[in-house]
């Protein structure tokens, strides 16, 4: 089974204090950091790279980099980011023409590989070889690049889907998600979730961070015992 990891979206934080808001998020108990890497080309905004992200690594020792990487080409970046001090790259499905090398290359520099899908494309464009290859399957519930949408519950399903497929793999939901909509990803299977102002603009971040991993950790707890067979009773025969 899945573990539930919370990777608060440093988007949301104040970017001129961006070392020490990452030392927070961590302090207040989260495991990975979600830094959103946007090119200006595959979505209309751009905003940190490399130089960047490995400046927050200098200045936070062991943290991993949950890299979403929306940017056009993203066989191009994969050895920038390794080299930055990213832990996982997370690439979008429309902008690779060769998905299955990419994996390999994100491997080969020794970090995860993650496969995100936009709120257009159907989770069955995920291929098997694809899914099985990646580390962690991204499905967003906003359209990547735009700030302020709404959560779209018609993306959920996706969610279910992939997990109805792949029970053990590690399933990241991303926009829109807070308090308000976290039960329905969390229901639907995505174990690792991205909060950007849920968390980083609450008074109390860490109760944020620790109500959202407990709701993810009570649905993957219910679907497991949800999916184990009844018990069986074996009946003991008297001696004759």
């Amino acid at each position: 089974m899945p573990r539930a990891i919370i990777s608060p979206s440093v988007l949301a934080s104040d970017f001129g204090q961006l070392t020490a808001e990452c030392k927070r998020m961590i302090k207040g108990g989260a495991e990975w950091l979600h830094m959103d890497v946007m090119d200006g080309h595959f979505v209309p905004n751009i905003t940190m790279g490399a130089p960047i992200l490995a400046s927050v690594s200098k200045g936070v020792p062991g943290i991993f980099m949950d890299c979403h990487m929306m940017v056009a080409q993203p066989e191009r970046w994969v050895e920038d980011i390794a080299k930055a001090g990213g832990s996982l790259y997370c690439f979008h499905l429309e902008a690779a023409k060769d998905p299955l090398s990419i994996i390999e290359s994100i491997h080969k520099n020794g970090m995860k590989a993650g496969v995100a899908i936009s709120p257009d494309t159907p989770s069955t464009d995920i291929t098997h070889e694809v899914a099985q290859a990646a580390d962690m399957l991204l499905v967003m519930t906003v359209y990547p690049g735009r700030g302020g949408q709404k959560f779209l519950d018609r993306c959920v399903s996706k969610v279910a889907e992939l997990r109805e497929r792949y029970p053990e793999k590690d399933i990241e939901v991303d926009g829109g998600v807070g308090p308000s909509t976290i039960h329905v990803c969390a229901d639907a299977g995505s174990n690792v979730i991205v909060a950007g102002t849920a968390i980083f603009a609450a008074p109390d971040p860490e109760g944020v961070i620790e109500s959202l991993k407990e709701t993810v950790t009570n649905a993957l707890l219910k679907a497991n015992e949800d999916k184990k067979p009844p018990s069986s009773v074996v009946l003991e025969h008297p001696h004759t």
